[in-house]
Formats: C-alpha cells, sequence, structure tokens
C-alpha cells in the first residue's frame, strides 16, 4: 500500500495516476476527495460534516469524522483483501490524522509518501483549477506535514508528476 499525504494542490492526484502507469501491477486509487464528493450535502456544511470556509480553511465535524473512519477501515480491508492501493489524502491534523490511518492499516505494509509543493506554486495551481477555495493550498502546505513521518517524500515545484511517480515507484517492494 502506498499512502501520498500533501495539502491541497500539491500535485498528489496527478502521481497517483503517474503510479498507476508506471507501477507493473494494477494498482486502485483511493482519494479523500472522492469521500468527499460521496457525501450527502448536508454533510457538507458545518454541522458534523465537513465546510470549506471562504478563506481556504477546512472545519470537520464529528459525523465527518466517523464516515472517514469507516472509509479508512474499507480501503484498509480492500488492501488485506489482496488489492495494491494507493491513497491520496490530506492529513488536515497532521500526526493525529496519520494516527488515525496507522489504526486502520494495522499489519498492512505501507509506503509513507510525503508530497511537498511551495506554497505559492501550489496557490498558483489552485487559481488554475478553479475548483477550490482560494487560500486552501497556502493554508494546507505546510500544516499537513506537522508531526507526520515519511518513509520517502518527493516535491513537485519543479519535479513533474511522472518523475514522481518513478522515485515511488522504485521504493516499493
Amino acid at each position: 500500500m502506498i499512502l501520498l499525504n500533501g495539502g491541497s494542490s500539491a500535485g498528489k492526484s496527478g502521481i497517483v495516476r503517474c503510479l498507476q502507469a508506471v507501477l507493473p501491477d494494477p494498482w486502485l486509487a483511493f482519494g479523500i476527495d472522492a469521500l468527499v464528493d460521496a457525501l450527502p450535502p448536508r454533510l457538507r456544511e458545518a454541522d458534523g460534516g465537513i465546510e470549506f470556509a471562504a478563506d481556504g480553511g477546512v472545519h470537520v465535524g464529528a459525523d465527518f469524522r466517523t464516515l472517514e473512519a469507516a472509509w479508512m477501515e474499507g480501503v484498509a480491508a480492500t488492501a488485506r483483501a489482496g488489492a495494491r492501493v494507493v491513497v491520496d489524502d490530506v492529513f488536515l491534523g497532521g500526526a493525529a490524522s496519520q494516527q488515525r490511518w496507522r489504526k486502520a492499516l494495522s499489519g498492512l505494509a505501507v509506503l509513507w509518501v510525503g508530497v511537498r509543493c511551495d506554497p505559492a506554486v501550489a496557490a498558483a495551481r489552485e487559481i488554475a483549477r478553479g475548483d477550490r477555495a482560494r487560500g486552501m493550498a497556502a493554508a494546507q502546505a505546510g500544516v499537513v506535514h506537522d508531526g507526520v513521518s515519511y518513509d520517502l517524500e518527493v516535491d513537485t515545484t519543479r519535479t513533474e508528476s511522472l518523475a514522481c511517480a518513478r522515485a515511488i515507484a522504485a521504493h516499493v517492494g
């Protein structure tokens, strides 16, 4: 299993697509964005769900955490059933987020990958994408890595997704 962590617009999704292309075996991709998209609209608000503020802040409630934990266990079950899995996540809680994953992934071999990107570059990507609240990329660029330990880190500031994916693939055994 490969777990990528990085802020919004850091380049995780591009790396995941490239990993699926360069790794010799099929890998399933699971991303936090897909979990958020799967939520009922009422949980995309502050009352217990996940709220994306106009300034780029993200506020997470108890109902979201419950569903996130179930999703993590489901991803882990997929890996335990024999599928190769790569996850694209944003550790809003830094080390606490990694700890939730460690609990779900107990007993599985995991390659922990930090995806870094200069906040100004990530902010420019955010604007170009047009589907994120401005300020999210800059706000998350550092905090998602606070207290998180990695096996490998890549930096997409000046390195293309394919080169990052190849570096990650070289560590997959």
